[in-house]
């Protein structure tokens, strides 16, 4: 005893780290750390395996990103599962809602929207507006937009906004309203704020849709190629890609547009958006043929509106009159199928009706659309209505709200031109239709010959300009003062 009494008052050498001290305490280190991971109960997170096809789709709806159709049929049927032994869980019905929502964004099948206001509103019902349910309340404003009810998607927004500044998900409903509203002021402004906050592929959205109805095509396109960089599944690279399309297709540029239609398609081929406008872009080319084919494709995949009105006007350009009655047809039938859920198709239906049908009537719908949505579509519509009615000078006033603002549109340009032309002020009408052909020169099977044909018409200005800023007379230099000598100044001061 009296040994180890000693042995333990003897204080201990310092500790040295050998080489082979080194490599035994690593080895003691590894065992730890292997033994407290095993012991350590395993978490969700922990999982190295790829996410459910559910998971990836609940995922993409609450990062408001577009998700693919077989991962939106499994998170439907997951959490109507879950939900129909569980009614009380206000999170799993906002879920199903926004699923629901983006189900009817892929098909154009415009029942899947009172699905979604009921998942929605039961939501709400469980958990209300003013207890912080944020993703029904987001989902209820996203779900007015796509019924193009802005007034009401801006007030759901706000209310976000209001109660939780800093949660992003407002903002992108916040852009589209205003954007539907003819509020591009607002838009801009919720659109840097949700890029300061959450920058990645709905902001990057909604930045080039911002910048696209400001005229600025460059920056569109490059924050739209940052959206394709910030995809992270097919489907979200599919939409940006079609995004791409379009902004190619609007600047005249069919040949890159069809490229970029046919990326979209090849990395999901679902997207019945991206057929639609590949058949644009053929048609544009002169490939009718094929043009007819994937418009008839797209339509038995999506039924749009918009596809029906395309198709209807290059079988009527292709001499195929009756064809082109059955699409019109069609386009009313579906028009009247979204009314009755909900939807706002007043632009759509307006412009059909002014070249095809009613124009009066056109007037009186788009007069009701104004009043509600003060958006550059509306002020196009209204005034090619009132144009196609009779009353130019009142249409004109329209045609200089829609192109003023700065978004650059073909169709715009050329109704801005006919308006002109009917009030006899041939010198603006020429002007607009250059820009029209300068835009997109193959802007509509229809109208596009049109404006060449218009063009062409309006005689071209005399030689040297018009004759009232010609000088009469040699110009002579005049007599300038000359300017006084200064005194000299008396010496010593």
């Amino acid at each position: 005893m009296d040994r180890i009494d000693e042995e333990s008052q003897t204080p201990a050498p310092p500790v040295t780290f050998t080489g082979r001290k080194t490599l035994v305490a690593a080895a003691v280190a590894v065992v730890l750390i292997a033994g407290a991971l095993l012991i350590r109960p395993a978490r969700t997170d922990d999982d190295a395996r790829p996410p459910e096809p559910s998971e990836r789709a609940a995922s993409a709806v609450g990062m408001g990103a577009p998700a693919a159709a077989v991962d939106l049929t499994a998170l439907v049927a997951d959490r109507e599962k879950w939900l129909a032994a569980h009614p009380d869980d206000d999170a799993s019905w906002a879920v199903l809602g926004s699923a629901y929502l983006e189900q009817a964004r892929r098909t154009a099948e415009s029942g899947w929207y009172p699905k979604a206001e009921r998942a929605l509103k039961r939501s709400l019902g469980i958990r209300p507006a003013e207890k912080g349910n944020f993703d029904a309340m987001t989902g209820m404003g996203a779900l007015a937009n796509a019924r193009r009810d802005f007034g009401t998607a801006r007030k759901w927004g706000e209310l976000v906004r209001a109660q939780a500044p800093k949660r992003w998900g407002a903002y992108p409903v916040l852009v589209d309203a205003y954007t539907g509203l003819g509020d591009y002021k607002g838009a801009q402004k919720a659109m840097e704020l949700l890029l300061d906050m959450r920058p990645g592929l709905a902001a990057y959205v909604r930045a080039s849709q911002v910048y696209r109805d400001r005229g600025w095509r460059e920056d569109a396109v490059v924050a739209m190629e940052h959206a394709a960089g910030a995809a992270k599944t097919p489907a979200e690279k599919a939409y940006a890609l079609f995004r791409l399309g379009e902004l190619s297709w609007e600047r005249g540029d069919a040949a890159e547009a069809l490229r970029q239609y046919e990326g979209a398609l090849r990395t999901d081929p679902a997207q019945a958006e991206a057929l639609g406008g590949r058949a644009r872009a053929l048609a544009a080319l002169g490939r009718g043929g094929e043009a007819v084919r994937d418009y008839r494709m797209a339509l038995g995949r999506s039924a749009m509106p918009q596809l029906a009105r395309e198709l209807g006007e290059l079988l009527d350009a292709l001499g195929r009159p009756q064809e082109a009655r059955t699409q019109y047809e069609a386009l009313t039938t579906m028009v009247a199928r979204d009314s009755a859920n909900g939807v706002d198709d007043a632009v759509l239906l307006g412009l059909y009706e002014a070249d095809h049908a009613d124009a009066v009537a056109a007037v009186r719908r788009l007069s009701q659309e104004w009043s509600r949505h003060k958006s550059v579509q509306v002020a196009d519509a209204l005034g090619w209505a009132l144009h196609r009615s009779g009353d130019d000078t009142a249409a004109l006033e329209y045609a200089k709200k829609a192109t003023e603002p700065g978004l650059r549109s073909a169709d715009f340009a050329y109704h801005r031109a006919m308006i002109e032309q009917g009030l006899g002020d041939e010198e603006a009408a020429r002007r607009h239709l250059q820009e029209a052909m300068r835009t997109n020169p193959h802007f509509s099977p229809l109208r596009g010959p049109l404006a060449k044909q218009a063009l062409a018409s309006i005689a071209q200005p005399a030689p040297g300009g018009p004759e009232n800023i010609r000088p009469t007379a040699p110009w002579v230099e005049p007599e300038l003062p000359k300017a006084a000598k200064p005194k000299p100044t008396p010496s010593g001061r």
